[in-house]
């Protein structure tokens, strides 16, 4: 009951970045994207620095992490804040998770790992659900926003395959995030003609940052203890589902045929691939396995 309880605030967690993203940058946009991306990192930096000063001596606090899983993370939040000027809550969702899931997956095919036949159907089946979601069409979403989560999805899959392997997955996060502010800032100054900030985006940044990704890691850290790498990465796939049901709830949001039928597709696709084992070593999707590798 402890690991389902801590497993269900995580995945809520996952899901309500999701929803707040989509909430600062929808159609009103009390934020620009380049502020909500700097803003979220710099929270989230600062909660996730205050649970390893907590429960960590001085010294091996921020010993993990390198500039270049930095570089992917700060990737990750940038593509994903300008995906959800165009994309509803959970489209975009769904996209992340499943390009997520393929990086890592297609990640293992390229390091030998041989798949069985009913993995390779449920990749044709998961490529298909992404196909028809995207297809032209009255409820297709925008190319352009499809793209840039896509490209999200593989920042977030390789930062969380360089992930695997270290010893602290906390302080290791915790690290990168502060790499990644020295990235946002220099965009800051670039973009600075651009810059748009409300009180409401900012607090919704805030929130997505600090309570969302830095509280949601560390529960998520705590829940991972207790799940085997399969039952990780298939319990991930809830989070579209939640953020779906959130921007149908709270944003007005429309759930279409073609968003369900793709939906049971693409998750039940990968759901077959990781439920057999198709990388078994793989780290779960949302937080390195078990922290960052020392490669600077």
């Amino acid at each position: 009951m402890h690991i389902a309880l801590l497993t269900t605030l995580a995945m809520l967690a996952f899901a309500g970045n999701s929803l707040l993203c989509r909430m600062a940058l929808g159609s009103a946009e009390p934020i620009d994207p380049t502020s909500y991306t700097a803003v979220r990192l710099f929270s989230g930096a600062a909660v996730l620095a205050l649970l390893v000063a907590l429960g960590r001596p001085r010294a091996e606090r921020y010993e993990h992490g390198s500039w270049r899983s930095a570089a992917w993370l700060f990737l990750y939040a940038i593509a994903c804040a300008y995906a959800y000027l165009s994309l509803d809550t959970g489209v975009g969702a769904l996209i992340l998770f499943g390009a997520v899931q393929a990086t890592m997956i297609g990640a293992g095919l390229l390091s030998g790992e041989r798949p069985r036949p009913l993995q390779w159907l449920g990749m044709a089946v998961a490529a298909a659900g992404l196909v028809y979601l995207l297809w032209p069409g009255v409820s297709a979403p925008s190319w352009q926003g499809a793209l840039l989560m896509t490209g999200a999805g593989v920042a977030w899959g390789r930062y969380s395959l360089r992930g695997r392997g270290a010893k602290d997955p906390l302080a290791s996060t915790a690290a990168n995030f502060l790499r990644a502010l020295p990235l946002a800032a220099l965009l800051l100054v670039v973009m600075h003609d651009h810059l748009q900030l409300t009180p409401i985006g900012l607090l919704l940044a805030v929130l997505s940052g600090a309570v969302t990704s830095g509280i949601g890691y560390a529960v998520w850290y705590a829940a991972v203890r207790g799940l085997t790498a399969s039952a990780a990465a298939v319990v991930q796939l809830s989070a579209p589902v939640l953020a779906t049901y959130a921007g149908v709830l709270w944003l007005d949001e429309t759930l279409t045929a073609r968003i369900v039928l793709s939906s049971v597709a693409i998750l039940g696709g990968i759901a077959l691939v990781v439920r057999r084992g198709a990388a078994s070593a793989q780290a779960p999707a949302f937080a390195p396995a078990r922290g960052d590798s020392q490669r600077t």
